[in-house]
C-alpha cells in the first residue's frame, strides 16, 4: 500500500497540466513557444491569464494532494515528506513528457501548504511581493523557494519536524538549479518580464 500511495503521488506530479491546458485552449503544444517551460509563467505568457492561473492552480493542487494522500493514509513525517518529494520531481521529471518538466514551483507550493500552511503562505507572499517588485517571475521563485527552509530553521515558533526542513532544503536547491537558463538570461539581461506575450504565429 505504501509503495503504490508514493507512486500515485509521482503519477500526480507527472500530470502536465501546462501541456494539457495548451492543447485544450489553443490546440497547442506550450513546449513549442516563448521558453519551453509547462508551468505557469510560459502559460501566462503564450496563452494569457486565464490558462495560466488555471495550470498554477492544478499544478499547486497536485502538490497539496500527494502530502494530503499521505497524510489520509496515516503515514509517518518520512513518508508523507517522500509522497511531496516525488509529486514534486514527477512535475520536474514528468513520465509523460520522457523524463522532462518544469521548475516545480507551484507544485512544491502545494507540498508545503500541505505540510506547513503557514510558511507556504508567507512564501507566497513573498513571491507576490517579489513580483510586484521586479516584474520577473524567476527571481521571485528563486528567492520565495529559499525562503522556506530559512523561515523552518529560523522561526522557532513554526517548529518544523526534521523530514519538513530536509524536503524544504531539496526542494529549493531542485527550483534553484531548474532555473539556471533564467540565471543564466539574468546575467545578460535578457531575461523576459512579467507582461510581455509570446506570439503564437
Amino acid at each position: 500500500m505504501k509503495y503504490l500511495a508514493l507512486f500515485i503521488c509521482y503519477l500526480l506530479g507527472s500530470i502536465p497540466f501546462g501541456v494539457i491546458v495548451g492543447k485544450i485552449a489553443k490546440g497547442v503544444d506550450i513546449r513549442d513557444f516563448g521558453s519551453g517551460n509547462i508551468g505557469f509563467t510560459n502559460v501566462l505568457r503564450t496563452l494569457g491569464p486565464g490558462p495560466g492561473f488555471v495550470v498554477m492552480f492544478f499544478d499547486i493542487a497536485k502538490g497539496f494532494a500527494a502530502v494530503v494522500l499521505c497524510q489520509i493514509l496515516g503515514f509517518n513525517d518520512y513518508m508523507i515528506v517522500a509522497g511531496g518529494i516525488l509529486s514534486i520531481l514527477g512535475h520536474s521529471y514528468s513520465m509523460f513528457l520522457k523524463f522532462s518538466g518544469g521548475r516545480s514551483v507551484a507544485t512544491s507550493l502545494g507540498v508545503f501548504a500541505g505540510l506547513t500552511p503557514t510558511i507556504a503562505a508567507i512564501a507566497f507572499g513573498i513571491w507576490l511581493v517579489v513580483v510586484g517588485l521586479t516584474r520577473i517571475v524567476s527571481v521571485a521563485s528563486m528567492i520565495a523557494a529559499v525562503s522556506v527552509p530559512s523561515m523552518m530553521f529560523l522561526w522557532t515558533s513554526q517548529h518544523a519536524p526534521t523530514p519538513y526542513k530536509a524536503i524544504a532544503v531539496v526542494a529549493a536547491l531542485l527550483i534553484v538549479v531548474k532555473h539556471r537558463p533564467n540565471i543564466i538570461r539574468l546575467l545578460n539581461g535578457s531575461e523576459s518580464r512579467l507582461g510581455q506575450r509570446v506570439s503564437l504565429d
